[in-house]
């Protein structure tokens, strides 16, 4: 741990120090992950701004390094704006599936120190760690091992929060980033959290702050000392009786280990509202071939398949057909979303987004396929495969269908703002 860490921790009441008895919670979170994904095959980009995100007129950024921070630099701002605030800074397009691989094994260490693990996103998640102890020894020493592994195995940092519930833990790792460890002794958790402004508590954004000042309440302890009554009648009920028991320190939420993914897919938004269906069935074939590879990675296949349409004023529907077998095979999903498209009949409706989504998985070893006449199934799943082997050689765009090569007709669809996934 670095110096300027340790006096951090000091400023903050010596908290490092202090008895982690008890303080089974870890909240682990990478440093500026989207960014430091970026910049281990980029070593020479260390210490000068970096922003990572989509260069179209509608691109967002997706993240930054601290240098670019430092600027005014934020996740999720108009890259036009990060941009004029940080002209100097090195623009790098998203690589998503490298990033879905170092996260993929961030959460491989995570595992095989307990099976209580939390994910919250690809780079964050609560650890419990009571069963560990024994085995690892005090829950600061799995905290610094589990900073040593990620360092040393995905070759980037990470900050973590030790304390008696998740969001102390959580609070903590945010107040001693980058590469940082903090620990908050139970006992002592209120002494740490009344200090605090307002706008460390979970839930208080920009408005709820503007509006906790205006009521003259500035610190944790502020709020912790207003009689819980005045609070709901200020907040309303739920967001009153939230703020009063985090401020003093209660948060029962134990964590609970992720459950297995039901769905796999991927969407995009277009640089520009969309009028031409032939634009639209060029996308949907290229995140039927997205969410294929996908499946495969995850050995996974599925027998629903989902449409979705978002239009120009937001609004959204989806559409499903469930097949017969389940598949992983971008002609099979294609197939059906590009029917379920025609099914729609939109007579040159603006489209802002489209997805596709595959539900129902099993595993995919775990599939009874049978065989139809003058098909041959494998085949496709070989070639396919082969694709995958290639892409991950050669880069993403090396082996793609035929129809999304070629001139105007046939480029690479438009600019995109880069989007988690979200339930179709």
């Amino acid at each position: 741990m670095s110096r300027s860490q340790l006096d951090r921790g000091r400023s903050e009441g010596s908290w490092l120090s202090g008895d982690d008895t008890g303080c089974t919670v870890l909240h682990v979170d990478m440093d500026a992950f989207y960014a430091s994904v970026e910049l281990i095959d980029r070593p020479h980009l260390h210490g000068r701004p970096v922003i990572v995100g989509a260069g179209g007129g509608r691109g967002v950024v997706l993240s930054a390094t601290y240098e670019a921070r430092r600027a005014g630099v934020h996740s999720a701002m108009p890259m036009s704006r990060a941009r004029r605030l940080c002209p100097a800074a090195e623009v790098i397009s998203p690589d998503h599936r490298r990033y879905s691989q170092v996260s993929a094994g961030v959460m491989e260490i995570f595992r095989s120190i307990t099976p209580a693990v939390e994910p919250l996103s690809l780079d964050e998640a609560f650890l419990g760690v009571s069963g560990a102890t024994r085995r690892l020894g005090s829950p600061t020493a799995i905290a610094q091992q589990i900073r040593e592994r990620v360092l040393a195995e995905q070759r980037i940092t990470c900050s973590v929060g030790v304390a008696a519930t998740k969001f102390v833990a959580k609070l903590a790792s945010s107040r001693c980033k980058p590469d940082g460890l903090l620990v908050v002794p139970a006992a002592e958790s209120i002494s740490y959290l009344h200090p605090l402004p307002v706008s460390a508590l979970w839930g208080v954004g920009e408005k709820t702050a503007d509006h906790l000042h205006r009521l003259g309440l500035r610190t944790v302890g502020d709020i912790a000392h207003t009689p819980q009554v005045t609070l709901r009648r200020a907040l309303g009920e739920a967001a009153g009786r939230h703020l009063y028991e985090l401020a003093w320190g209660r948060d029962p939420r134990p964590v609970v280990p992720m459950v297995e993914e039901k769905s796999i897919g991927s969407e995009e938004t277009f640089g520009a509202d969309v009028d031409d269906p032939e634009v639209v069935l060029r996308e949907l074939l290229r995140l039927s071939d997205r969410t294929a590879r996908r499946l495969r990675a995850a050995d996974a296949a599925g027998r629903t398949v989902v449409l979705k349409v978002r239009f120009a004023d937001f609004t959204t529907i989806t559409r499903s057909r469930t097949l017969r077998d389940a598949t992983d095979l971008a002609k099979e999903i294609y197939g059906c979303v590009a029917a379920l498209w025609e099914g729609l009949h939109l007579e040159r409706a603006r489209i802002r987004l489209v997805g596709v989504r595959v539900e129902g998985l099993l595993p995919a070893s775990e599939q009874h396929r049978q065989l139809v006449l003058d098909q041959r199934p494998q085949s496709w799943r070989e070639a396919e495969r082969a694709a995958d082997q290639a892409s991950a050689r050669f880069g993403d765009h090396s082996v793609m269908p035929a129809t999304l090569l070629g001139g105007p007709a046939t480029s690479r669809p438009p600019a995109s703002t880069p989007v988690t996934q979200e339930p179709l």
